[in-house]
């Protein structure tokens, strides 16, 4: 049966608009985006059928495009269209986190981060330069290493918190293995770029370890 014979109240288009975008499941949210399936399939039975396919919503989101395209009903404006709304997510987090005190928001803070370093297959190294108020000025993604490590350079921290004209700055990096706990080395880059900062006064806030779908925070750990 296709969907526009549906009871309207299961239809996802008409049920996110009355019960809102929460009330949907994955499969509801996917079809959405395909708006159609393909023969014999409603876009529900081809959003669960890929979802069941890929594992998860988050490795379809995660594949790339050649991956992503060899499944049927798929192909690169779908991707892209997916790749779009992820974007517009980000965005959208670092747009509503630029305009608070970063200190008066940490929930908002780690879904930012988490949303943008999760993903990557490698660690990544990055640097929310704030001002004397601790809103965002920028947020730079650094440096960037193997599965294992980044090599991070604190003169190169330093000469971009000048040219940022910061006054603080927080950093986070990825645990590609998903594990949020700081290593040694974790540590010891950390009092590395604090006393290098410490000469220009730029004070650092915290270290946020990101891994899967969380965010470990020096500060709360007592390692600040």
């Amino acid at each position: 049966m296709p969907i526009s014979d549906w009871p309207a109240q299961e239809r996802p288009r008409e049920k996110l608009l009355s019960k809102g975008a929460a009330s949907l499941s994955d499969a509801e949210l996917l079809a959405i985006f395909l708006r159609t399936g393909r023969q014999g399939k409603t876009a529900v039975d081809l959003s669960r059928e890929l979802l069941t396919e890929f594992g998860g919503l988050r490795s379809m989101i995660e594949a790339d495009p050649s991956t992503f395209c060899q499944t049927k009903g798929l192909g690169l404006a779908k991707y892209s269209q997916i790749q779009a709304a992820i974007e517009l997510g980000k965005r959208y987090l670092e747009e509503n986190l630029g305009k608070k005190d970063i200190l008066s928001s940490p929930d908002d803070t780690k879904n930012f981060l988490i949303a943008q370093l999760r993903a990557y297959p490698h660690e990544v190294f990055a640097c929310l330069f704030l001002d004397n108020r601790h809103q965002i000025i920028s947020f730079d993604k650094m440096f960037k290493g193997t599965i294992d490590g980044a090599s991070v350079y604190p003169r190169e921290v330093v000469k971009q918190a000048l040219a940022r004209n910061a006054a603080a700055v927080i950093f986070a990096h990825n645990h590609p293995s998903g594990i949020a706990e700081p290593s040694l080395a974790d540590k010891n880059i950390t009092r590395r770029l604090q006393d290098a900062l410490k000469l220009v006064d730029i004070r650092v806030l915290d270290h946020f370890i990101i891994g899967d779908n969380t965010a470990v925070s020096f500060a709360e750990l007592g390692l600040l």
